[in-house]
């Protein structure tokens, strides 16, 4: 209970809420997608990025799906 009121103030302190309601917390949420893209492009985890990892799997499965149009 006392989290759930301290979250509460907290939200209540964010400025906007007369004229954007919910809206007002957007800015945040972009924020925090473009940490994430960020975080994923420029981070390194072992060798490789989230990328790499995308990339390669997907030129994996085109590779199968040729391999498989062929036969």
């Amino acid at each position: 209970m006392l989290v759930s009121k301290r979250v509460k103030r907290l939200l209540q302190l964010v400025p906007g809420k007369q004229r954007f309601g919910v809206y007002r917390f957007l800015p945040f949420f972009f924020l925090l997608g473009g940490a994430m893209e960020w975080f994923m492009i420029n981070v390194r985890i072992g060798k490789e990025t989230f990328y790499d990892v995308y990339r390669r799997k997907r030129s994996e499965r085109q590779y199968e799906a040729r391999m498989e149009k062929n036969e």
